[in-house]
């Protein structure tokens, strides 16, 4: 099942009703205290209650006592067993709150000192008398229902006996109605683990803590892997035991032997007896601590780089944890990930969340108050809070918001005239492509600007709508240097914008690709060395040609259909690990991007 949106009443600042939808990627950005992390906190209550446990002070303290969680899934199960063994599914139950969407509410009453959430699922069910609680009877009960109104079904199989009760019954009354499945009634508590059992796994990666390698995503990873080791190596500690024991016995005799030399009746009352250590206590004989680079251990290396680490274990423990349950989905909610991270790391992990959204199975949710990491996202990804003039919540999505957020988070002055030059690219790819032709022609040019090391050239991704709002409004004026504006020349409307930057007669200058699009200056030699396929780089489109190649030559591993949006995830790694001087060199004999960056190295050097 996928996370398709989040309904919250009375949950700390949300006390009016609230919603907000998912897509594989999603962001929260706001400024610092808004609700952001409310949100990601509010789900790991509904999925876990561990990391983050409610409480009572998580009632809105104007709203009354009573929280209530919703969480709409879409990608149901094909089919499903709830009781009785027998395979059905949700819509056949009248289990769906629309077309392929179940609604599962939390209510947490938080007047208690122990707090248990009453679980309902949220349908379209059937209210008319006699038919309205099938879900809660047992199979005799069932069975009786069947034979008091003499309709022809089996007596065996709890799902085929309420399809044949609902389809005999003239009008049944179908309402929007809550279905208490958490307790009280038996069949209840049955159905909703069943059901609980697709739900994805919620991995919640906060952004107060403290970055050691002690932290559990470091210690749990490390634990386990010791725990599998001694499973594997039982035949030896059986062997080390014997010997151990075979060793202690015989110096226990020897003991006792000699003890009775002394006194007959002590040496009696001694009787050697061997305890070997259990599996429990052989794991605590061990611990792993974490050396970086260079032998320097993670504890003292930069905030940033073990952040950086410890988000790559928050994976793998989060993962171990799917595949302990069986669970397919996976949630991966990182809060501000720009934390303590150098503006590349920024990027590289912006980069990383991308590619993982577009795995199978796979959402990412993010919480950020920086405008620069929000440039780097679709736009369509993009959940902006704020709050309106009584100080409530107000979470809004789509174009309209780049302006709302720049407006609202701002731009920061240039400090100490740092920043010599703006590079402002279409999107993601792009970026990726630039430092890539930078590091390309490096190889030869040794003046050309290195990107990834040289802080006076800033690089932003501006493409589709936040283009237009940052062209228009001028955002980056604040910045007090000129800009650099190059995109693709598959977008028409992109011309007008090359000419208003052209025409601001402050330095800044613009231009359109000569080819169609970025992926159009990849070799095919370097797409086919790293993703296996070989496609004409000079023809149109080429992210759609390699995702259906792609797709094509390895569909027996790959879920579903191979998006354009992932194969340009995995164009992305052809620039950073395949393409070299030679090989730009013969996409671009004209020079034009080694023009492009003459430009930014004389305006760097003015």
């Amino acid at each position: 099942m996928r996370l398709k949106s989040i309904h919250l009443s009375n949950f700390r600042c949300y006390k009016e009703p609230i919603s907000i939808d998912f897509g594989n990627i999603t962001t929260l950005i706001g400024k610092n205290d808004i609700g952001k992390s409310t949100i990601l906190e509010a789900l790991e209550i509904f999925f876990n209650n561990e990391i983050v446990k409610i409480d009572s002070s998580d009632a809105n303290i104007h709203g009354g006592k009573e929280v209530i969680i919703e969480c709409d899934f879409c990608e149901l199960p094909n089919s499903i067993i709830l009781d009785s063994g027998e395979s059905t599914n949700l819509e056949e139950e009248y289990l769906v709150y629309t077309e392929d969407t179940i609604r599962i509410k939390k209510v947490y009453d938080c007047s208690k000192n122990k707090i248990t959430p009453i679980v309902y699922i949220v349908a379209n069910h059937p209210t008319a008398k006699g038919v309205n609680d099938l879900l809660s009877l047992k199979e005799k009960d069932l069975q009786k229902i069947i034979k008091d109104s003499n309709i022809e079904a089996p007596l065996k199989g709890n799902p085929k006996m309420r399809k044949a009760i609902w389809a005999s019954s003239d009008n049944l009354q179908l309402s929007l109605s809550e279905i208490e499945v958490s307790k009280a009634k038996e069949e209840g508590k049955e159905i909703w683990s069943k059901i609980e059992s697709y739900l994805p796994t919620y991995a919640l990666f906060q952004s107060d803590r403290s970055s050691q390698d002690s932290d559990t995503e470091v210690q749990n990873p490390m634990k386990v892997a010791i725990q599998e080791a001694i499973s594997e190596v039982q035949n030896e500690i059986v062997e080390i035991q014997k010997k151990v024991q075979e060793k202690a016995l015989n110096i226990a005799t020897q003991t006792q032997k000699a003890l009775k030399e002394i006194d007959e009746n002590l040496a009696n009352q001694l009787t050697p007896k061997f305890s070997a250590p259990s599996n429990t206590k052989w794991n605590s004989l061990f611990s792993i601590a974490m050396d970086t680079d260079e032998g320097i251990s993670l504890n003292k290396r930069g905030s940033g780089v073990r952040r950086m680490i410890l988000v790559g274990f928050f994976k793998a423990e989060a993962e171990r944890k799917a595949s302990k349950s069986n669970k397919k989905d996976i949630i991966y909610a990182i809060e501000e990930p720009e934390t303590a991270q150098h503006p590349n790391n920024q990027r590289i992990l912006i980069n990383s969340f991308m590619g993982l959204s577009e795995t199978p199975h796979c959402q990412v949710l993010l919480t950020t108050h920086s405008p620069s990491l929000a440039q780097e996202l679709p736009t369509q990804s993009l959940r902006f809070i704020n709050r309106d003039e009584k100080g409530i919540p107000v979470i809004s999505e789509g174009e309209g918001i780049i302006k709302d957020i720049v407006e609202t988070l701002g731009i920061q002055p240039n400090p100490e005239n740092q920043i010599k030059v703006v590079l402002c690219l279409e999107g993601p790819t792009d970026v990726i492509a630039f430092y890539s032709f930078s590091r390309c022609l490096r190889e030869h040019y040794p003046d050309v600007i290195d990107l990834n090391s040289d802080n006076r050239v800033l690089v932003v991704p501006l493409g589709g709508s936040i283009l237009k709002y940052w062209v228009e409004r001028n955002y980056l004026s604040k910045l007090n240097c000129p800009e650099i504006h190059i995109y693709d020349n598959d977008v028409k409307h992109y011309q007008s914008t090359v000419d208003e930057v052209n025409n601001r007669n402050n330095g800044s200058w613009a231009t359109l690709t000569q080819k169609r699009e970025i992926e159009n200056y990849l070799h095919r030699d370097a797409i086919k060395s790293v993703l296996g396929v070989d496609i004409d780089t000079d023809l149109d489109g080429v992210p759609g040609l390699v995702a259906e190649a792609y797709y094509n030559a390895n569909r027996d591993k790959l879920d579903g259909k191979w998006k354009d949006t992932t194969s340009k995830t995995q164009l992305s790694r052809v620039f950073e690990h395949a393409m070299n001087y030679d090989l730009l060199v013969l996409r671009d004999p004209e020079g034009e991007i080694k023009g492009w960056f003459d430009k930014i190295y004389q305006l760097v050097n003015l």
